[in-house]
């Protein structure tokens, strides 16, 4: 065999070598880009987002704040929750296939009762209404007539409720414990008032 055409079979192969591992490579990174995507290499993507633990007799929520679409009412949820306000609050008010609610500080005192979900922390902040829709999992604010009249009253939907959409402010969603959601609404046996409300015992802030 001459000289040049064993130097052209040895190009060949270094060129069809090089194609099949630059393939090799671009194949590679493609998958584990996908697999990071999907959270199935190292720690799975988040948002960044704070997040709140409520603990309950019933089990845990944990709620992740919506703060990119209502800052001003995921900062107070937050502040309050940090501040322990929250600890020792009931679920005053509970309907199934809508929703649940708590945050009135009034709940911690049983000679009380009869002025439940009429407290507040004494601040009110403005609506802050917004696009996302109210699914099940997500919290919103409660309020009166008032639209910026929310203050630490907050409500968990345990069904979908769109009627609710850019009338009230969502700033959160449930990302673990919608089980724990459903168990309280159990516990209400059918009452608006239950009987015996579940207790928020305290809350966690990660």
């Amino acid at each position: 065999m001459q000289k040049g055409t064993i130097i052209v079979i040895i190009i060949c192969f270094l060129i069809i070598g090089g194609v099949a591992y630059s393939l090799y490579k671009s194949s590679n990174t493609t998958t584990q880009t996908m697999n990071t995507a999907s959270g199935a290499i190292g720690t799975p993507a988040t948002s960044g987002n704070k997040q709140v633990v409520l603990h309950t007799e019933k089990g845990n929520i944990i709620i992740e704040l919506l703060s990119e679409i209502a800052p001003n009412t995921a900062a107070n949820f937050l502040k309050l929750a940090g501040d322990g306000f929250y600890d020792g609050t009931r679920f005053h008010r509970v309907i199934a296939g809508f929703m649940i609610q708590g945050g009135d500080p009034l709940t911690k005192d049983d000679s009380q009762m009869t002025r439940w979900g009429t407290g507040g922390s004494g601040t009110n902040i403005n609506a802050e209404f917004n696009a996302e829709s109210h699914v099940r999992g997500i919290v919103s604010m409660a309020r009166s007539n008032d639209p910026n009249s929310a203050s630490s009253q907050f409500f968990i939907v345990v069904a979908d409720s769109t009627f609710l959409d850019r009338q009230y402010t969502a700033f959160g969603k449930v990302i673990s414990g919608m089980e724990v959601a459903d168990a309280i609404v159990a516990a209400g046996e059918g009452k608006e008032l239950p009987d015996n409300p579940i207790v928020i015992n305290n809350t966690e802030v990660k």
